[in-house]
C-alpha cells in the first residue's frame, strides 16, 4: 500500500513524496481509509507510530475540498492536546503537509499573549491546534466560536484524563455541533478512556495497532542500582561515555529537574531544562537549542515524555522512576525514533524498587541490570497496637479491645500491646491519665 492508494489529495501525495514518504506506517493504513469515509474512530497506538499524519491528512484532504477560506473566528479542524510542546509539534507537522496550499493552521496554548491569539484567530482557522485550558479562555471572551468545527481530535487522550483536562473537554462539548466527525487517539486504555469514547464518539471504528503500553522496538534497556545521593555522579560518567549524542534526561520534580540542569552546566554540560513552570518562549527555546544540537542534554519532566518527536535523542535517562508504569514506555519511547537505535537506562535507588517492579511486570520482562546491586525491597510495615483515646478509631482486628476515651484536653496516650502493662502518664492540666484498656 502507498499514499496514492489512499485516494488522498494529489497536494498531499506531492508534499509527503518529497518528504520521503512513500508508504503509510499500519495506524495511516488503518485509520485513514475510515476517516475519509467520515466515520468517528478509535485510535489507539503506541507512541512514535505516525498518528498525527494517520489523523491530519484525511482531515486536511477534506479541507482542501472546500475551496473557500473559513469565515472569521470560525475553526473547521480542532485538535485537541495535553501540552504546549505536543501542540506545536502537530502543527509543524500539519504545515509540512500543507505547504503550498492555502490551509491555515493555527495554534493556542497558555504562556503565550491571549491578544494576539484572539488578533489571529479573527480571520478565522481551517485548523486549530490548541490545548484546553487556553480554547477555553478564547471562548469564554468570544474570541472565536466552534458553531462550525466539523472535525475534532482528541490526541494523546490518556494523559489528558491522567492531566484532569475531563472537565475542560465537558466545558468544551458545550460549544461544539453535535454534527460532526471525532476522531480519539490514545497510547494506553486507562478506566476513563471507554467512558470518554462513549460520550464523544458515535458507532466509531476501533483501530489498534501494537498492545498498548509496549515498548518502541530497537531500544536498549538497563537498570543501574544507585543510591539517591549518587545518581549526579553516576549521570556524569555516562554523559563523559557519550558526549556527542543527544540524551533526554527524566526527574520527577520542576524543582529538581532545575536543580540538576544547572548542576550539569556547573560542571560543563551544555544542558537545559523544561517543565510546567518555564514559559511558553522558555520551553520553545530549550527545545529548538536541544533540535539544533546546541543543546546536548535536556533535562524534563513528564511534559516531555509524551509525543515529542526529536530523531537525534540517541539515550533517555530516567534519573527519578515514575510512579506510573505507562509512563516508563512514554519516557523511553522518545528514542529510537524514525527506525533508529536507541538506549534507555533507569536509576534505580532503595526507595524505588516497588516503582522498578511495577514497570518490570507492565513490561513482561526483567530489566537487565548494569551497575550496582539490587536493593533489598522495602519489607511491608508492621501492624501496629490500635491508638487509645482518639475519637472513632478502632482496633486493627477483632480480637483487640477498644482503649478508654481520655479525659477532656488530655493527649492521646499509645495504646499497650496485648499482655504488656500500661505506663502511667499524667494528664494535662491535672486531668486524671486516660485508662488502661482490658486486655481480652
Amino acid at each position: 500500500m502507498t499514499f496514492d492508494t489512499l485516494g488522498l489529495s494529489p497536494r498531499l501525495v506531492a508534499g509527503l513524496r518529497a518528504k520521503g514518504f512513500q508508504t503509510p506506517t499500519p495506524i495511516q493504513a488503518q485509520a485513514i481509509p475510515p476517516i475519509m469515509a467520515g466515520r468517528d474512530l478509535m485510535g489507539l497506538a503506541k507512541t512514535g507510530t505516525g498518528k498525527t499524519a494517520a489523523f491530519g491528512l484525511p482531515l486536511l484532504h477534506r479541507i482542501l475540498d472546500i475551496g473557500h477560506p473559513p469565515a472569521p473566528r470560525t475553526v473547521r479542524a480542532l485538535i485537541l492536546a495535553p501540552t504546549r510542546e505536543l501542540v506545536q509539534q502537530i502543527a509543524d507537522h500539519l504545515e509540512s503537509f500543507t505547504k503550498g496550499t492555502p490551509v491555515r493552521v493555527m495554534t493556542v496554548t497558555g504562556g503565550a499573549s491571549m491578544n494576539r491569539q484572539a488578533e489571529r484567530l479573527a480571520r478565522g482557522a481551517d485548523v486549530l491546534v490548541a490545548t484546553p485550558g487556553r480554547l477555553i479562555d478564547l471562548l469564554e471572551t468570544r474570541a472565536l466560536t466552534l458553531e462550525a468545527t466539523g472535525y475534532l481530535v482528541l490526541d494523546e487522550a490518556d494523559q489528558m484524563l491522567d492531566m484532569g483536562f475531563i472537565h475542560s473537554l465537558r466545558k468544551i462539548a458545550r460549544h461544539l455541533p453535535l454534527r460532526r466527525q471525532t476522531l480519539m487517539f490514545s497510547a494506553t486504555m486507562p478506566k476513563g478512556i471507554d467512558e470518554v469514547a462513549r460520550d464523544w464518539l458515535r458507532d466509531p471504528v476501533r483501530v489498534a495497532v501494537n498492545p498498548p503500553g509496549q515498548r518502541a522496538e530497537r531500544i536498549d534497556q538497563a537498570v543501574h542500582f544507585v543510591s539517591q545521593g549518587d545518581k549526579a555522579r553516576l549521570l556524569e560518567t555516562y554523559l563523559k561515555n557519550h558526549p556527542d549524542e543527544a540524551a533526554l534526561v527524566f526527574g520527577r520534580t520542576k524543582h529538581g529537574a532545575d536543580k540538576l540542569m544547572k548542576l550539569l552546566a556547573h560542571w560543563g554540560f551544555a544542558a537545559a531544562a523544561i517543565h510546567g513552570n518555564k514559559s511558553q518562549g522558555q520551553r520553545e527555546r530549550a527545545l529548538a537549542a536541544f533540535r539544533s544540537g546546541e543543546v546536548k542534554v535536556l533535562v524534563a519532566t513528564d511534559v516531555a515524555a509524551r509525543g515529542l518527536d526529536i530523531p537525534l535523542v540517541r539515550h533517555v535517562y530516567n534519573y527519578d522512576l515514575p510512579n506510573v508504569p505507562d509512563q516508563y514506555v512514554h519516557r523511553i519511547g522518545r528514542t529510537a525514533r524514525a527506525g533508529a537505535a536507541g538506549r534507555a537506562v533507569a536509576f534505580c535507588a532503595p526507595a524505588e524498587m516497588a516503582d522498578l517492579r511495577a514497570i518490570e511486570k507492565h513490561l513482561g520482562e526483567t530489566l537487565p541490570a548494569i551497575g550496582g546491586t539490587p536493593h533489598p525491597e522495602a519489607a511491608p510495615p508492621p501492624q501496629t497496637a490500635p491508638r487509645g483515646g482518639r475519637a472513632g478509631s478502632k482496633p486493627q482486628g477483632s480480637a483487640a479491645p477498644r482503649a478508654a476515651k481520655p479525659a477532656r484536653r488530655a493527649p492521646p496516650a499509645q495504646a499497650p500491646a496485648v499482655g504488656r502493662p500500661a505506663p502511667q502518664r499524667p494528664a494535662a492540666g491535672g486531668a486524671q491519665a486516660p485508662r488502661r484498656p482490658r486486655n481480652g
